[in-house]
């Protein structure tokens, strides 16, 4: 009877902040003097909802695999599989993605967007960003009619999910419904407004969406692609809702975590990965952090697994928002 831990490797993730700043800025532009010789007044906005603050960066856990070999006896003159019962423990995730839900064509001269709405998910799941073939624009400012809805935007963006902090902003999203978004340069030359509706990602869906991510990713690599596993299921948004009280492959109560779905008495191999915060806000960019992890990567791409389980909770009261499980077993 023995119990195998496979892989153990720190990694990191990537968290949402813990708090923010607002800051209020009062802007009056003066213009070009016009042709008759005065002065012209251009007011071009007031900064009243930016939200200030930098993103943090944290190290965390890394994933984990379990096997166990039950071993084959002869009992009576039947053979039999023994269970073990060792317990083993560890655990992790990491972060990024891309798309910006902003058309990359030219945009018109004086607009900053192509578009006159958007739509975008509560888990901020893009950043904001002027249209295609924009550059050079310095500071911007940027306003939100609904700060219900959105109540102001980081004045960076999250590089790390491949946005540009010149031409894109993260949006401090704090409900769903619709807001009116005023953006310009502060020389007068561009401004625009972008009607955002923002809705409640669908929980559901997105499992099922990471599932055949990691499908396409395991037949990029000649490998059969993973079944939905009925078995762990529970044991995935289990594990998902646990992470809002500990971020570990240790479960809130000590044990470990393949205790919420267990190895069958005839044997078996499970592995977990785990993710959370504001780089992991959608099946893409979830998906895309842990293929850049070797260690994650490795989990995805076993040849032994067949099934996988996938847990996911959004809760944007809490700590860092999104909580992502994956579960893979063979059994």
């Amino acid at each position: 009877m023995t119990a195998k831990l496979l892989r153990q490797t720190k990694m990191t993730i990537l968290l949402s902040l813990n708090a923010v700043a607002i800051l209020i800025v009062g802007i009056m532009i003066f213009s070009a003097i016009n042709l008759n010789g005065g002065i012209a007044f251009q007011v071009v906005a007031e900064r009243n909802d930016v939200v200030g603050g930098s993103l943090e960066e944290l190290g965390l856990i890394n994933p984990v695999t379990d096997e166990l070999d039950a071993p084959v006896v002869s009992v009576g003159g039947n053979t039999i599989t023994l269970p073990s019962n060792n317990n083993h423990s560890s655990g992790g995730s990491t972060s990024s993605g891309s798309g910006n839900g902003i058309s990359k064509d030219a945009v018109p001269s004086g607009e900053l967007w192509r578009e006159e709405s958007i739509t975008i998910y509560q888990t901020a799941n893009f950043d904001i960003c002027v249209g295609g073939g924009l550059t050079d624009l310095g500071d911007m400012y940027w306003q939100s009619s609904n700060p219900s809805v959105i109540a102001g935007f980081y004045n960076t963006a999250r590089t790390w999910l491949g946005y540009d902090p010149a031409t894109c902003r993260y949006p401090s999203i704090v409900g769903t419904g619709t807001t009116t978004i005023t953006a310009g340069t502060y020389d007068g030359k561009r401004h625009d407004k972008l009607t955002v509706t923002v809705i409640a990602p669908p929980v559901e869906q997105w499992k099922r969406d990471v599932l055949n991510l990691v499908n396409k990713e395991r037949a990029k690599n000649g490998l059969a692609a993973l079944s939905w596993g009925t078995t762990c299921e529970g044991a995935a948004t289990t594990r998902a809702k646990e992470l809002m009280r500990s971020y570990s492959h240790t479960r809130p109560d000590g044990s470990s975590w393949s205790t919420a779905c267990p190895i069958p008495q005839t044997g078996g191999v499970s592995g977990e990965n785990l993710n959370a915060g504001n780089a992991a806000v959608s099946p893409e960019t979830v998906v895309a952090s842990w293929m850049k992890s070797p260690e994650h990567r490795a989990n995805i791409l076993n040849k032994d697994f067949k099934y996988l389980s996938v847990g996911f909770v959004f809760d944007p009261s809490s700590q860092h928002k999104t909580y992502w499980s994956q579960i893979f077993s063979t059994y």
